[in-house]
């Protein structure tokens, strides 16, 4: 049998390569286009379509900042092997850029940045409000480096490359609520408060009159350093966004409260 590499293969870059004439195609008033990394060969063929045929178009790779193999490939002058680590972006943690990739990185790719995790997560949510697509993390990593302005591409007309929806829906829904947290509409504080009637009634009212929605309330008069006659009261609400999330902590400093955010 023949071994076909997944991506260190001439005829898979070349087969990969074909998107860069699809959006060029598509796109013809390309300006640039950002593309995730994982061994190169998605990337490398792209890069190498676009840049052959259009050669002002600035290509920009994307990496999950645990596992920036690429990155350092190109710091260092070579493959290197970068440790194991567990990302959001599974698709592209690869430890090791590919011998042939490399070189087509090195040729025809601009830049390379790096992703965090709680931004792909992010990237995942907006693509499922905004574009009513389900992306995995590696698929949506082009999108977080846009969304957090990794690269200055602003003033440019930019495509940015979503490739995979290989998601488990556990998975997806977990994702959901670390983004949903990343953008401030999911909170959870954990707030000092006199343990006596009514001042749960009281946080809570807070919340009320600002339109929060309270999701969930814990009390706890023994840890997290409660002084006698206090109760740590954590509380998990949905807010509009990190401006609204921002009213709500004005609004229970200004009730006399003492909270921290639990991130």
């Amino acid at each position: 049998m023949t071994y076909v590499h997944a991506f260190d293969d001439e005829a898979v870059i070349a087969g990969q390569g074909t998107i860069g004439l699809e959006i060029l195609e598509q796109c013809p008033e390309l300006e640039a286009v950002v593309v995730p990394v994982g061994g190169g060969g998605l990337i490398g063929g792209i890069a190498c379509a676009v840049k052959e045929s259009k050669p002002g178009v600035r290509v920009v790779g994307v990496e999950p900042a645990r596992v920036p193999s690429m990155k350092k490939a190109l710091d260092e002058g070579g493959p290197v092997t970068v440790p194991a680590a567990s990302t959001v972006a599974d698709g592209i943690a690869v430890r090791r850029a590919g011998e042939r990739t490399l070189p087509l990185v090195r040729q025809y790719v601009d830049e390379i940045v790096t992703v965090e995790e709680e931004e792909v997560a992010s990237a995942i949510l907006y693509l499922l409000e905004r574009e009513k697509t389900v992306a995995e993390g590696a698929g949506a990593a082009g999108v977080a480096a846009l969304l957090e302005n990794r690269a200055d591409l602003r003033q440019r007309k930019t495509v940015a490359l979503i490739c995979g929806g290989n998601i488990d829906p556990i998975f997806l829904a977990r994702i959901i609520e670390r983004g949903l947290v990343k953008d401030g509409r999911l909170v959870r504080l954990r707030v000092q408060a006199p343990d006596v009637p009514g001042s749960l009634h009281e946080i809570t009212g807070v919340l009320a009159g600002l339109r929060a929605n309270v999701m969930d309330v814990a009390h706890d008069r023994a840890y997290y350093g409660v002084t006698l006659g206090f109760t740590a009261i954590e509380v998990t609400f949905e807010t509009r966004g990190a401006e609204h999330a921002a009213e709500v902590f004005a609004a229970l400093s200004g009730a006399g409260f003492t909270f921290e955010r639990i991130t």
